[in-house]
């Protein structure tokens, strides 16, 4: 079942969404071909210790973050791929490596690449490694509101 504090968040909000079962995966290449979504419409959510502060980053799961460009579009001195112990503390309800891209249900900033943008529909992680959530693009930014900038 998808994290609990996700689903009521999507029914508090009224957003439509489908909950899509696959077999059990980790790499959001992975993922995205058991649950049969195109690799370029599968969000994956990254954190990233930029100056030190966790932040989440979500980008189509065959892209990989240009560090480069994101430090330079959050406007950072360093920015680096958060290490799983130094983040799954955030995440309680939630497997680690498979946070859906809701940065505001865990005090965290979000940033979107500005390459999922183009979508219609986007699907994510629900909390574990056997359930994907896919709602409108336009309704994850309405109710995340993310900082969209280049992140690839």
């Amino acid at each position: 079942m998808p994290s609990k504090k996700l689903r009521q968040f999507l029914d508090d909000q009224g957003v439509k969404y489908i909950v899509i079962i696959h077999s059990q995966a980790f790499t959001s290449q992975e993922i995205a071909a058991s649950a049969h979504i195109p690799g370029k419409e599968f969000a994956k959510t990254v954190i990233l210790k930029a100056d030190n502060k966790m932040v989440m980053a979500v980008l189509p799961s065959a892209y990989k973050i240009d560090m480069e460009k994101c430090k330079d579009k959050l406007g950072v001195e360093s920015v680096s791929l958060a290490l799983e112990e130094e983040f799954k503390y955030l995440f309680p309800e939630c497997e680690i490596g498979a946070m859906p891209p809701f940065g505001s249900l865990y005090d965290l900033e979000t940033y979107v690449a500005q390459s999922l943008t183009t979508n219609e529909e986007i699907a994510f992680n629900a909390g574990n490694h056997k359930e994907l959530i896919k709602v409108r693009f336009e309704d994850f930014k309405k109710l995340e509101n993310p900082k969209i900038i280049p992140l690839v």
